[in-house]
């Protein structure tokens, strides 16, 4: 009997799993972390969502060899400033294998499909090996389609990999979810080795893994927020490289930020111009880069669902209330005071300055 074998035969497996896990705890109590009860309350909720996220990731999903498409941002489970407009799709893959995807067009206006390299719990980062977009497809007239994902290249629809390649991230960003419909995807491994079946050591080494995704993820977007902070209430760009190598699309800018808002204030956004671009929104998350929730609040707007000034120009406001019919592009912060906040645009042809200020609420 191995090592392995032996720590889950006398049980040690589970108790240093669960003694990883509440060390995980201190995350919420870092310095720089909001030290209220609020706050403090959603970041213990948030380990428990990054806990059910990490289980999914690392056992259920976790096989390279009979893949799966699951979802490791969704409505109740939130990573890195997720997008509301967005359907996040992830597989398990391994640059040792070659994979086929069959999909459906379904009438989502953008799809990306990305490969990846390493995580939150091990690097620290998901370096990008491969891109693909639905204009880069050759698509049937029945809205059909396959891709081929290898680290060798292939003729017609290829999705790159590199030996290193170990996960695939699929975002599908929508204008009005209600309207259009998102593309269906299956994938197969194309050799795969071995039986799909419950291996002891690979389960000691999965779960050995789980609570060093959720170290790694919180303890992540907490640093960005400490590089936020020195812009409070101001959108510039964000360091476009840091959001790739965490898992960004290389099609979208990004102009990542701390909004922090007393109970009298409000928090006005100002573009004079829009540049062209296939899309863009902005959103409101809380400090650990979860979006608010949009199932019961407003808290995004996009290209499509904003109103524009005659001119042009656009005026987003962020308010603890509805401050009436003069800001139709109001953003609630669903009882919260302080938390991150998102401006991205696809495909844009130009960057422009975003202006903000804070006002009194009762001064609009």
């Amino acid at each position: 009997m191995d090592q392995e074998e032996q720590r889950i035969m006398d049980g040690s497996l589970w108790a240093d799993f669960c003694d990883s896990l509440k060390a995980t705890g201190e995350q919420v109590l870092r310095e720089s972390a909001p030290a209220n009860v609020f706050d403090r309350a959603e970041g213990y909720r948030y380990l428990t969502r990054l806990l059910r996220l990490s289980l999914e990731k690392n056992i259920e999903f976790g096989d390279p060899r009979f893949p799966e498409f699951y979802s490791l941002s969704h409505a109740t489970a939130k990573i890195g400033n997720d997008n509301p407009d967005n359907f996040y799709q992830n597989c398990a893959i391994s640059g040792r294998y070659d994979y086929r995807i069959r999909g459906q067009r379904g009438s989502v206006p953008y799809l990306s499909i990305e490969t990846k390299a390493g995580s939150y719990g091990s690097t620290g980062t998901m370096a990008p090996t491969g891109h693909v977009e639905l204009e880069d497809l050759d698509i049937l007239d029945d809205g059909s389609f396959e891709i081929l994902v290898s680290a060798t290249p292939q003729s017609g629809n290829w999705l790159p990999m590199q030996p290193e390649s170990d996960n695939m991230l699929v975002r599908q960003t929508f204008q009005n979810r209600s309207q259009e419909s998102a593309a269906q995807l299956t994938i197969e491994c194309l050799n795969p080795d071995g039986e799909a079946q419950l291996d002891p050591v690979e389960f000691a080494e999965q779960l050995g893994r789980v609570n060093g995704f959720i170290n790694g993820t919180a303890g992540l977007f907490i640093d960005w927020m400490d590089i936020f902070s020195k812009h409070i209430n101001q959108l510039p760009p964000n360091d476009q490289q840091m959001c790739l190598t965490a898992g960004g699309d290389p099609s979208i800018y990004y102009h990542n930020s701390y909004w922090k808002l007393a109970a009298d204030e409000a928090l006005l956004i100002e573009i004079a111009e829009l540049p062209e671009c296939r899309s863009w929104n902005f959103q409101l998350s809380n400090f650990w880069l979860e979006s608010l929730d949009y199932r019961y609040h407003r808290i995004h707007v996009n290209k499509h669902t904003a109103r524009y000034a005659e001119d042009g120009s656009l005026q987003i406001l962020v308010a603890h209330s509805d401050p009436g019919q003069n800001y139709p592009n109001w953003i609630s912060t669903a009882g919260h005071n302080q938390g991150s906040m998102l401006l991205r645009y696809i495909e844009a042809s130009s960057f422009p300055p975003v202006k903000t200020r804070v006002v009194k609420f009762g001064d609009l």
